[in-house]
């Protein structure tokens, strides 16, 4: 019995010491993988020719209670909306990059929690879907969600990675 455990130990130090590098560079390849184009088209459906034209789908997407009511007018739109959609815009261009390429990776990982749970709020309260809950067998919003904010905290605890900008620059 000592041997196995011994031979348990001596493999998985291996293992630990090789997540140290593995972890974070494959919570970032993951999240390309998975969450950059989601990211990106979602961004793209907010522009009308510019970043500073806003478009009607990112009215709806971002106030749709507020959009429906003047029909998804884009020169309805409040300066307060216009901010928050700029903004909005802005976030899914630059954080979804900086993952990828890991440059500032634990706050742009903090960034994208907060952006997360905004999006979160936004779909419950304005888009009416359902949050669900944890632990029911069923795939709901919270799980999906869930599963982003986990991702994203491997990065804010674990950094980006020996493969990244982050590492280049001595931030992490």
């Amino acid at each position: 019995m000592t041997a196995l455990v011994s031979l348990h130990n001596s493999l998985f130090s291996k293992v630990d010491q090789a997540s140290d590098i593995l972890t974070p560079t494959l919570a970032r390849l993951v999240f390309a993988a998975v969450l950059l184009f989601y990211y990106w088209n979602s961004a793209m459906l907010k522009i009308d020719g510019s970043i500073f034209s806003p478009s009607a789908g990112a009215f709806g997407q971002m106030f749709p209670k507020a959009a429906e009511a003047v029909l998804y007018d884009v020169t309805q739109l409040t300066i307060f909306q216009r901010l928050v959609i700029f903004a909005g815009t802005v976030a899914e261009f630059v954080l979804p990059p900086l993952i990828v390429i890991g440059l500032f990776t634990r706050l742009t990982a903090l960034a994208m929690i907060g952006f997360v749970f905004v999006q979160t709020l936004v779909d419950v309260t304005g888009h009416g879907v359902a949050l669900g809950s944890l632990f029911d067998n069923t795939l709901t919003l919270i799980d999906q969600r869930t599963m982003w904010v986990f991702l994203l905290l491997v990065l804010v605890f674990k950094g980006a990675g020996p493969l990244s900008l982050d590492r280049l620059l001595k931030l992490s």
